[in-house]
């Protein structure tokens, strides 16, 4: 079986887009499940109590691109000016959050209702309230799912 093709910039620039000196972060609200590794990794940058609340103008475009990176959801990307798109990891990697969502990495196409989706980082519903699957929307906490009952 021949792998797919990794992502382009237009397959991951898919959200608001905020753009900052050489580099255009998008967000994905309805991926969002508020792990916050970007608020902890770059608080100039993203400042949930502020509007615009993605301010990438306030770093470089290689330190916004290393925090995007940690977004388990994939509810934020980014897409560095004049270059490729995020490569995925080598190898895909798979982890179940306890108690939340399936975390996956690696060169991703997705089935979803709206068709194929590529992408190098996803959160996938296990509890299955999900109202944007395949994604996690982070329902599981507000209706009581544990990983145990699985």
């Amino acid at each position: 079986m021949t792998p797919a093709a990794p992502p382009t910039n237009d397959d991951l620039a898919q959200g608001k887009a905020y753009a900052g000196q050489g580099v255009t972060v998008y967000y994905d609200a309805r991926r969002c499940v508020h792990v916050a590794n970007c608020v902890r990794g770059l608080p100039e940058v993203f400042r949930p109590k502020e509007r615009p609340w993605i301010q990438a103008e306030n770093a470089g475009a290689q330190a916004v691109a290393a925090v995007v990176r940690t977004c388990p959801t994939g509810a934020l990307h980014y897409v560095l000016d004049s270059e490729e798109a995020e490569s995925p990891q080598e190898l895909t990697e798979v982890r179940a959050l306890p108690d939340g969502p399936l975390v996956l990495r690696g060169n991703l196409v997705l089935d979803t209702p709206a068709g194929q989706v590529r992408d190098v980082r996803a959160a996938l519903c296990r509890c299955g309230q999900s109202s944007n699957k395949p994604y996690c929307d982070g329902t599981h906490s507000k209706v009581g799912w544990t990983s145990s009952q699985e």
